[in-house]
C-alpha cells in the first residue's frame, strides 16, 4: 500500500496556507452546512490567531456539535486487561525497558470481577486496552471480548466493547470482528515519521507503515468501525491536526466512510517518562485544535478522555466532544478494589486528571443540561460503518440519538443514581422531551420511558 502521509505536503499547506476573517467565515459556513473541510480548509483555521476570529471558531464548533449529535455525551469506561508490552515508547509507562513497571495480565475471574465493578457503577459501554504483546493474541483478545460480554450483574450488562489494542493482520481482525466488538482503535501516536522513529526505540511499534496502515487492514477484515489518533506533545501540534485529517481522506476515498472516532490525548506524566517537551500543547491551543476538528470532520465522534483535568474537560466538551470516560481507573484490576488510593504511576499507563466518579460527572453534565447516554442502539439496528454515514450526514441521527440517550439516562437513573442526582435527571428529561415534542412525536418515547421505571431494560429506537 503507497502511504498516504506525505510530510512535505503538510508542510507546505501549514507553511503557505493564508487566513483572512472573509475566509475564516466562509469556511465555519461550510461546516456548518455540514461539509467536511479540506487540507486547506483546516490550515485556514490553524494559522488563524486573531483571537475574535479564535472565538468565532469555537461558536462554529460548539453550534455544529449541537446540530449533528444534540445535546447528548456518551460515556464510557477504560478497562486495562494487560500491560506486557514488547515496544519501547518513550512515553508510555508499558513501555519493554520500564523495570518499574508491575506487568500483571487479568484472569478470567479478577477479568469478571472488574466487569461486574463498572456494571455496579453504571455503565454499558467499554474499551478494551491491552499491551502489545504475544500474550495478547487476536483469540485471546476475542475470547476476553465474549467473557466481558457474558458477564450480568443485577440490571448491569456491558452492551459495547471496543478495543484499543495493537495493529493485526487481516485474519487476526477477522478473529475479533467475529467476537462482535465495536470499535477497534488504533492510534498512531505522531504522523510525523521522523519523530516517530525517535520515540519508538524498538518493538513492532517501530514500523511506521505497518501501524499507518493497520485500520486499513481491520476494513477489509469487515471491521467497518474504527478509531484514530493522535497523542499531542510528540510533536507540532498543527501536523498532527493536518496529519488526522489526511488519515480521515484517506479512509472515505478508499472504503467511503470515515473513522467512527478520532482520540486527541495530551501527554501525561507516566512511570520514567522520557521525551523532549519541547511540543507540550497549551490549554488555549488544546482548546482551539478541538474545535478545529470538529469543524473539520463535522460527523466523527470525537473522544476527551480522563488524561485532562475536570475543568478542561468541562471546557472542551462544549466545542465538540461527543463521548468521555467517567470513574476511570487504569489500574489493572483497580475497579473492584474496595477504595479508590493514590495513582501509582509503576501500576498504571500515565497519570489521570480527572479522578470524579462516575456520578459525579453525571451530576456536572445534568447541571450543564447535557444527555449522559450509554446507548448502543445503532450496533443493533446495523446504523455502523456506511450505514451509520448514511444516518448521520442528512442528520437524521440525531433523531435516534436523543431518544436512546434518554431512555439510557433513565435506566441509569433507577438503577445506579443517587436520589438528589434521580431527581435532577428526571426533570432534565421532562425538559428534553418538550423540547423534542415540538418537533416529533414523543409519545412512544415517553410509553418506553415509563416502562423503564417499571424495570423494562434495553429500549431503543
Amino acid at each position: 500500500m503507497i502511504p498516504f502521509i506525505d510530510s512535505n505536503e503538510i508542510w507546505e499547506y501549514i507553511n503557505n496556507t493564508k487566513t483572512s476573517e472573509n475566509r475564516v467565515r466562509e469556511i465555519i459556513a461550510k461546516s456548518l452546512n455540514k461539509n467536511r473541510l479540506s487540507l486547506e480548509e483546516t490550515a485556514v483555521l490553524i494559522n488563524t490567531t486573531d483571537p475574535e476570529l479564535i472565538e468565532k471558531i469555537k461558536q462554529g464548533a460548539r453550534t455544529l456539535k449541537e446540530k449533528v449529535y444534540g445535546e447528548r455525551i456518551v460515556l464510557f469506561a477504560p478497562l486495562y486487561v494487560g500491560d506486557m508490552c514488547i515496544n519501547n515508547c518513550q512515553y508510555c509507562g508499558f513501555r519493554s525497558t520500564n523495570k518499574e513497571m508491575h506487568r500483571i495480565t487479568l484472569e478470567p475471574e479478577q477479568l469478571i470481577k472488574e466487569v461486574v465493578a463498572l456494571e455496579e457503577q453504571g455503565h454499558k459501554r467499554l474499551i478494551l486496552v491491552f499491551g502489545e504483546h504475544p500474550k495478547y493474541s487476536p483469540e485471546f483478545i476475542a475470547d476476553t471480548v465474549r467473557t466481558v460480554y457474558g458477564v450480568k450483574f443485577k440490571n448491569g450488562e456491558i452492551r459495547r466493547v471496543n478495543i484499543n489494542a495493537a495493529p493485526l493482520d487481516i485474519d487476526g481482525f477477522r478473529i475479533i470482528k467475529d467476537a462482535k466488538i465495536g470499535t477497534y482503535q488504533v492510534f498512531q501516536e505522531t504522523y510525523h515519521q521522523e519523530t516517530y522513529k525517535k520515540v519508538h526505540l524498538g518493538g513492532i511499534k517501530r514500523n511506521y507503515e505497518w501501524r499507518l496502515t493497520s485500520l486499513d487492514r481491520a476494513q477489509e477484515a469487515g471491521i467497518d468501525d474504527v478509531g484514530i489518533g493522535a497523542l499531542f506533545g510528540l510533536y507540532d501540534w498543527r501536523f498532527e491536526v493536518l496529519g488526522l485529517i489526511r488519515h480521515v481522506n484517506h479512509f472515505e476515498a478508499t472504503y467511503h466512510v470515515g473513522p467512527h472516532t478520532i482520540s486527541f490525548p495530551r501527554i501525561q506524566n507516566a512511570s520514567s517518562l522520557s521525551i523532549d517537551k519541547n511540543h507540550l500543547v497549551s490549554d488555549d491551543d488544546f482548546v482551539k485544535l478541538v474545535a478545529i476538528l470538529r469543524l473539520a470532520v463535522p460527523y466523527t465522534g470525537m473522544i476527551l478522555t480522563a488524561r485532562e483535568s475536570a475543568q478542561i474537560r468541562d471546557e472542551i466538551l462544549r466545542f465538540g466532544v461527543s463521548q468521555i470516560d467517567g470513574g476511570t481507573n487504569l489500574e489493572i484490576g483497580g475497579y473492584s478494589k474496595d477504595k479508590k488510593k493514590d495513582q501509582n504511576l509503576n501500576m498504571e499507563q500515565f497519570q489521570i486528571n480527572d479522578t470524579r466518579s462516575l456520578n459525579e460527572i453525571m451530576d456536572e453534565l445534568i447541571k450543564k443540561d447535557y444527555i449522559p447516554s450509554f446507548c448502543t442502539s445503532c450496533y443493533r439496528m446495523g446504523r455502523t460503518g456506511e450505514h451509520f454515514m448514511e444516518f448521520s450526514v442528512p442528520g437524521f441521527i440525531k433523531r435516534f440519538c436523543t431518544p436512546n440517550a434518554l431512555l439510557t439516562f433513565a435506566e441509569y437513573l433507577e438503577d445506579y443514581a443517587k436520589e438528589d442526582t434521580k431527581v435532577n435527571g428526571y426533570r432534565l428529561i421532562e425538559k428534553k422531551l418538550s423540547e423534542l415534542s415540538a418537533h416529533q412525536d414523543v409519545n412512544k418515547l415517553k410509553e418506553k420511558i415509563e416502562l423503564v421505571k417499571q424495570g423494562k431494560r434495553d429500549l431503543y429506537f
